[in-house]
């Protein structure tokens, strides 16, 4: 038995040796085989691509370096800049969150006294404050990773002294780049907007994902470029723009720089040529601040009003285009250049946007005492009862010839709880028909054949739809087509009044103007489609984009947003009455003009009663070629408290463009005239 087993035993032993043999062998075999093609692979590199090999030996990739592309720049309608770009270097500071506050102020000390030893002994002096407030230790203007702009326009001194002491200014750094100037005149500055940095405005959705999926190196934007947030600036961002140039550096495996640089430079953006006249555009935001301290000091209990904003569009009737839109007071754009300070941006934090398109408040600083006072949006007032006489007469509520008798107002609703609507100064205007209506400014002829009559024809609440359509179709309540960023479309009480009250309330107000409230650009379109008998123009801001070289890639033609027909009879009672409204500041006028003045009323915060001054016209009469519309909040009278300043809009025109179509040369004012000659 154990004989067997030693002979079992021994032939096992014998085929694991044998086992272990193969796989040793086909180990070294393996090994053999790996070996042999390393070998191969050795000597194919060394003698077949070897020279090829030592020639890339040392530049193994480039390192490309975008350059931000040079922005394209705004221009009025002669040719004049309004937004430039300059390049010049700027110190900047990037706050690190763990610098105490002392630390900081001790820099900022450090830093103003380089800027007077080296800086340029004619500008504005920086102080210690100025700076310490630009950093924003708060992080109430910027996110923390973001640079703040300290300084632009360095000197050489101010540059070679930080290059060589950076230790010295821990955060400092010295950068080159583009910055957006504008007209020291301050041309329609929110009309133009201003710019951030792309970093810090990732909030708008344009800039939220704006590199997302774009493969183009020159299109992809950098975070420390400057873009377009409001007005034109944004609104024409792509255009203005242009696109990077690239900088590329051949680089070793270290990462470093082994050759020269090639250079893709930049292409400059486009131009923008606006409609804008720069002349006629200063005298009306000059004519407004006028306006506005001439009735604040008025000894005249009449005149007197408690304004502190204004608001001015000049567009022309035939083609859309805008020469002139003021919201004032108005402010310089350039503290947005670098990152606005916490300061500055206190400053101007009731000015930077533009009341002439959308809903700004007065710049009272009192949460409470501004709660008190009404907004940019007003209503129209008596403005509105053109528009009522013609929906009146296209619904066939009464015809051109049709007597009221206005006893000074009319009486509407339920029995013992009648409302009466009273005329301006209780005036009792006796029989009348249309054109006198607007003549005499009559509340009580829009109350009772407008109003109440288009509640009895449609028996309630499809009067007011009825209504809503027509104010839209003059651009009432709906936004103008201007395509300008944050375009309010106004407020409508009408359809709220209906429902809290009743369609016969809600119609009999809205005839004479206390229904809606709308901006001066939704005014001006307004006057405009009155005054070319229903034609609804776009608002043109551009007459042309032209590149580089000064080609045009981009005209502007006149659009029509929208036709209303009715009788010739129609238009002509309306201006017959026009030209009959008492307006102040015409007198003397060279030219024809229609025109309404408005007095809207509204209560605001505990002021039970405030009265705004609005006013629209157009000239010439015949053939109109610009309308003119203008608000002044809390203006009192509209006849004394915006009038004035259209005048002076309307001269302007005439004298630069010419209502005939030829400048006209200035005329001596009358007074001024009579003065010369008694002395």
């Amino acid at each position: 038995m154990s004989s067997n087993l030693t002979e079992e035993e021994q032939k096992r032993e014998l085929r694991n040796r044998r086992h272990f043999s193969f796989r040793l062998n086909v180990f070294f075999f393996f090994t053999f085989f790996v070996f042999s093609m390393l070998i191969v692979r050795l000597a194919y590199l060394q003698f077949v691509e070897g020279p090829s090999l030592r020639e890339r030996e040392h530049e193994i990739g480039t390192r490309p370096v975008a350059v931000p592309p040079i922005r394209g720049n705004i221009y009025d309608s002669e040719g004049r800049a309004i937004a430039y770009s300059i390049s010049t270097q700027s110190l900047y500071y990037t706050l690190d969150t763990k610098t105490k506050k002392e630390a900081g102020q001790a820099l900022a000390r450090s830093l103003v006294e380089v800027f007077d030893r080296l800086g340029d002994k004619k500008a504005k002096p920086i102080t210690a404050e100025d700076v310490y407030d630009d950093m924003d230790f708060t992080g109430r203007v910027h996110y923390p990773y973001q640079p703040r702009r300290i300084k632009s326009g360095l000197t050489k001194e101010e540059i070679a002294y930080f290059s060589e002491n950076r230790e010295q200014f821990k955060g400092i750094d010295v950068i080159e780049e583009s910055i957006r100037q504008y007209s020291p005149d301050q041309v329609a500055v929110q009309l133009v907007g201003y710019m951030k940095k792309l970093s810090g405005a990732t909030s708008i959705p344009k800039y939220k994902e704006i590199n997302k999926d774009q493969p183009d190196r020159t299109m992809q934007y950098l975070e420390s470029e400057a873009v377009g947030v409001d007005g034109l600036e944004y609104m024409y961002q792509d255009e203005l723009r242009g696109r990077n140039g690239v900088k590329e550096y051949p680089v070793d495996k270290d990462s470093l720089i082994i050759g020269p640089m090639k250079l893709t430079k930049p292409i400059k953006g486009e131009n923008l040529y606006l409609t804008i006249n720069k002349d006629i555009q200063l005298i009306a935001q000059q004519a407004i601040t006028d306006q506005i301290k001439k009735i604040r000091n008025s000894s005249s209990k009449q005149e007197k009003a408690n304004a502190t904003t204004g608001y001015a569009v000049a567009m022309e009737v035939e083609t859309g285009k805008i020469v002139a839109m003021a919201s004032m007071p108005d402010y310089d754009p350039s503290v947005w250049q670098g990152g606005i300070s916490q300061k500055d941006l206190d400053a101007v934090q009731f000015f930077q946007y533009n009341g002439a398109i959308r809903e700004v408040f007065p710049p009272y600083t009192d949460d409470k005492e501004r709660k008190n006072h009404p907004s940019s949006l007003v209503y129209l007032g008596s403005t509105q009862k053109p528009l009522s006489i013609l929906v009146g007469l296209n619904e066939k509520l009464f015809t051109t010839s049709t007597r009221y008798n206005d006893i000074g107002y009319f009486e509407f609703g339920k029995e013992g709880h009648k409302v009466k609507v009273r005329n301006a100064s209780n005036a009792v205007n006796g029989s009348i028909n249309a054109t006198q209506a607007i003549a005499k400014s009559s509340n009580a002829f829009m109350s009772a054949m407008v109003g109440n009559n288009l509640n009895i024809k449609y028996k309630g609440a499809e009067g007011v739809n009825v209504w809503d359509r027509y104010m839209k179709q003059f651009g009432l309540g709906v936004t103008t087509g201007s395509l300008l960023p944050n375009e309010s479309a106004g407020v409508v009480d009408y359809f709220h009044e209906a429902d809290k009250a009743s369609s016969q309330s809600a119609l009999v107000r809205a005839a004479w103007g206390q229904q809606g409230r709308y901006t001066a650009l939704q005014l001006a379109q307004y006057t405009a489609t009155l005054a070319s008998h229903g034609k609804r123009m776009r608002p043109q801001f551009v007459n042309e984009i032209r590149d580089v070289d000064g080609n045009v890639t981009q005209p502007f033609q006149a659009e029509v947003l929208n036709t209303v027909d009715f009788s010739k009879s129609y238009w002509d009672a309306i201006e017959a009455g026009m030209g009959q409204v008492k307006v102040q500041g015409f007198e003397g006028v060279p030219y024809t003009f229609l025109r309404k003045t408005g007095t809207s009323q509204q209560a605001v915060g505990n002021q039970p009663k405030v009265e705004n001054a609005v006013f629209i016209a157009y000239a010439p009469a015949v053939k109109p070629k610009l309308a003119v519309a203008v608000i002044i909040p809390e203006g009192g009278y509209g006849g004394w408290g915006a009038a004035p300043i259209a005048r002076k809009i309307f001269d302007a025109y005439d004298e630069k463009i010419g209502l005939s179509g030829t400048p006209r040369k200035p005329v001596v004012p009358t007074d001024i005239e009579e003065t010369v000659a008694e002395q």
